[in-house]
């Protein structure tokens, strides 16, 4: 289940369907806020955080592939779940294209939409959680003096103690008290740990 925070936008200018999809989803216990329009959506974008986007692809005003090509612009990473009508694939494969999670053709299978909603809440706080938990690596990273970073270049790089102090041109001893002050300053208990922070900073290549 998504967390209690989570909510579904739905925007459709059909008051029918955005009270029909309103329904199921707080059946199934899922926080939900409508629109009737994209416009209006985009107005309270600030607040969206841990959600996902139910929208249909054609609206008067602004559509649901501008919305998608304006939340790409603005670089707002919320999931979205693409509503069309029947003989309106090549729309929705267009939708796909720029970047939407999903679609479905009405009429829609209730469950279908469901499954595909928790699925991108699910991404999304998972997505929030990696964005809070790398600010917090980078905030410790800021604390560490230039030798400390060097030596933790060394470490996440796979060097041993000796090997780093021969590159820096110091003592081995010497480079165990820097090791010891960044991992006290990076709170990790261990050098695997330190190695996972460094591949969410992205001081580390995942490859």
């Amino acid at each position: 289940m998504p967390s209690e925070k989570a909510t579904v936008h739905v925007i459709d200018d059909d008051e029918a369907i955005r009270q029909s999809l309103a329904f199921l989803l707080q059946t199934a216990q899922i926080e939900v806020q409508t629109y009737s329009s994209a416009a209006a959506f985009l107005d309270l974008l600030p607040d969206v955080g841990a959600s996902c986007v139910i929208t249909d692809v054609r609206m008067p005003g602004m559509s649901g592939i501008d919305l998608l090509r304006r939340l790409k612009e603005l670089k707002i990473g919320v999931p979205v779940i693409v509503i069309t009508g029947h003989g309106d694939v090549p729309l929705a494969v267009e939708a796909m294209k720029i970047g939407a999670a999903d679609f479905f053709e009405k009429p829609f299978d209730d469950e279908a939409l469901l499954a595909s909603v928790r699925s991108a809440l699910k991404e999304r706080n998972a997505e929030t959680k990696r964005h809070t938990e790398r600010g917090d690596i980078e905030s410790r990273i800021a604390t560490l003096s230039n030798r400390e970073r060097d030596v933790l270049g060394g470490l996440v790089a796979g060097r041993a103690n000796k090997q780093i102090a021969f590159d820096l041109g110091i003592s081995p001893r010497t480079v165990e008290i820097y090791r010891a002050n960044l991992m006290s300053k990076m709170q990790a208990g261990s050098l695997s740990e330190l190695v996972r922070m460094a591949l969410i900073a992205g001081i580390l290549d995942a490859s």
